[in-house]
């Protein structure tokens, strides 16, 4: 190759490109790093390539950036990553798109050329969205007769202060609801040469479960019974809460139901210096233990037990 590609490595160049060779983190670097170490040990170009698995361009882009810039130059990455031309709209597209979210890639792929004239197949469009924080998610409902301006202002006056206190260790904050499972068998197939019946629970016999959820922990305290979930049971709920001996305040969020805001309660909470902080009417959406519960009602292993 002649003097144009000859290369001097100092001793310490040597030993940090035999051992980066194996041990650089990223794959590109390893390969480069291999070349360099052939080239150290005399072989020609066309060799080189052969034996690291790189083509001839790539084998003399390494050496040359070695002579220009020596191991530091060799260690940039700068790899070729192709614009959309869709990003020049994306402060459009972020807009329109938040306000009328697109049901499908295509239903996606049409809103963009109609809106930008650029043309692209749904593929195509999938990646870009995708880079602007966009993904596929199954619609939530919330009552209708939630009140979202009454929602915002529990969250940012009362709700969001005590979360970052229980953040700074503070507090505990435990968001309270029952949940209720039907004691039934799950009913499967059998092979059989005639319909196999087990016996199960009359009627409709439930599994009553009163639950606190600890916001920054997820550690769960429980009340359970078979017939129903009363003052009585948050009051038991209480009293274990309190037993914990936990040092720092306690507030507890929960749902306006009748038995959870009658004066035995209100009353010991008072007594037990734990505070209890009312979600607004028709707000299920904000108390986080609801979605222990569905996660639990459709676990299999919930269904065996």
């Amino acid at each position: 190759m002649g003097d144009m590609y000859h290369c001097e490595f100092s001793e310490k160049d040597k030993g940090l490109v035999a051992r980066a060779r194996f041990h650089a983190p990223d794959a590109a670097i390893r390969k480069r790093m291999g070349i360099l170490w052939y080239k150290i040990l005399g072989y020609p170009h066309g060799e080189i390539a052969r034996l690291s698995g790189a083509s001839h361009s790539t084998v003399t882009a390494t050496i040359n950036s070695y002579r220009q810039g020596g191991l530091d130059k060799v260690n940039q990455r700068n790899p070729y990553r192709p614009q959309s031309q869709l990003q020049d709209y994306r402060k459009l597209l972020v807009a329109h798109f938040t306000e009328h979210p697109p049901a499908s890639l295509k239903q996606a792929a049409f809103e963009i050329e109609k809106l930008t004239g650029v043309a692209r197949t749904p593929s195509s469009v999938r990646t870009f969205i995708i880079s602007i924080g966009m993904y596929r998610r199954k619609v939530g409902m919330v009552p209708s007769k939630s009140d979202p301006d009454k929602q915002e202002e529990f969250i940012n006056n009362k709700l969001q202060p005590v979360l970052d206190d229980a953040s700074a260790g503070k507090r505990q904050v435990y968001f309270v609801d029952a949940a209720h499972f039907v004691l039934a068998p799950f009913l499967g197939f059998l092979w059989s040469f005639t319909r196999f019946f087990i016996k199960a629970p009359a009627g409709r016999k439930r599994f009553n479960v009163l639950g606190a959820l600890n916001a920054i922990t997820h550690e769960v305290v429980t009340i359970t019974n078979d017939t129903y979930i009363d003052a009585v049971s948050v009051c038991a709920l209480l009293r274990k809460i309190a037993a914990l001996n936990i040092g720092i305040a306690v507030t507890l969020v929960l749902d306006n139901a009748r038995y959870q805001k009658c004066h035995i309660v209100t009353e010991l909470a008072e007594l037990l210096q734990i505070d209890l902080l009312y979600l607004p009417a028709y707000s299920p959406n904000l108390n986080i233990i609801e979605r222990l519960w569905k996660f639990v009602k459709k676990s299999p292993l919930f269904k065996i037990l």
